[in-house]
Order: C-alpha cells, then sequence, then structure tokens
C-alpha cells in the first residue's frame, strides 16, 4: 500500500484559490471533476485534505470525491517531487530490462511507484509507451529522456540531480 512520504501543507493563498474555485463552480451539475483539475494544478496533487473540503463545501459524500479521484489516471493523490522520474514500462522497455530498472530507482531512492521522497526532490511513476522504443529501456526526468540503460547507469543518472 503506497504512503505519502511528505506531510501536507497548504498555504493561505492556496486555500484561498481552492475556496474561489469551489464558489465558481458550485452550481453546476458535475462540478467535482473541474473542481478537482483546478485543486491539482494548486496543490500539485489531490491528499485527502483538498478532498474533505471538496467533498463539505460541494456537498457530495467525500466516497464520492475519493471514488473519482482514483478512477480517473490524470489524478494523483500523492506529490510529485521536484524531479519526476518516470520508467517506461511499454513493450518495448519491459522486454528489455525495464522492470530492473523500475527496482533499481525504487531502491535507491528508497520509496515506491506514486510516492515522492521525505525531502520532495524525487516521485517515481511507472508509465505507459513514451514512443522512444527504439532506446529502449527508457526512463524519464522531467523532460530529459534516458535510454538503453542498464541497472548499472541508474545512480549515475540520479546523482544529476542531487
Amino acid at each position: 500500500m503506497k504512503h505519502n512520504t511528505v506531510p501536507f501543507r497548504t498555504t493561505p493563498e492556496q486555500e484561498q484559490k481552492l475556496l474561489a474555485v469551489i464558489e465558481a463552480h458550485k452550481d453546476q451539475d458535475g462540478a467535482v471533476i473541474p473542481v478537482l483539475h483546478e485543486a491539482q494544478e494548486i496543490y500539485g496533487y489531490l491528499p485527502e485534505e483538498v478532498q474533505k473540503i471538496i467533498a463539505e463545501k460541494l456537498g457530495v459524500p467525500l466516497a464520492e470525491v475519493y471514488g473519482i479521484v482514483t478512477f480517473y489516471t490524470q489524478f494523483s493523490l500523492y506529490p510529485k517531487g521536484e524531479y519526476k522520474i518516470g520508467v517506461c514500462l511499454g513493450t518495448a522497455c519491459y522486454v528489455k530490462g525495464s522492470g530492473e530498472i523500475l527496482e533499481k530507482v525504487k531502491e535507491l531512492l528508497g520509496i515506491d511507484v506514486g510516492e515522492c521522497t521525505p525531502d520532495g526532490r524525487f516521485s517515481i511513476d511507472a508509465t505507459r509507451c513514451i514512443g522512444a522504443c527504439g532506446l529502449a529501456p527508457v526512463i524519464t526526468v522531467n523532460d530529459d529522456v534516458y535510454g538503453r540503460l542498464t541497472p548499472d547507469d541508474v545512480e549515475d543518472i540520479l546523482k544529476k540531480y542531487q
């Protein structure tokens, strides 16, 4: 089971933005999804604390909000790091060893897929094909693409961002 490794923090500005978003949508049918999108823009993810505010202010059950957040892949329950690592698990990458690359990233950072390091620097996501099959196996760090990797390459790549 994934867990949030970074404590939730908010600012008065973020709270004001969230409440303004909710107010702008509260009388619309199907307001939950657009509010969630904008809330994720504000916070970078949708922690339980934010989901509770949305549910309460829109007058919908928290279970409904949580169900939407966990159903749609564009929503995240966990914060993303300053450096977002994506390990491609598409077919070409997987058959060329991306599973081992993923295990090495997890081992070196001490976190699992979907989690963020306690310092907020790194997060890991398992991705689908990114269209770089000729470079398989591939990882991305934000917009940087690294290909033809072995598990031994991972440590040097991560050092570039530390």
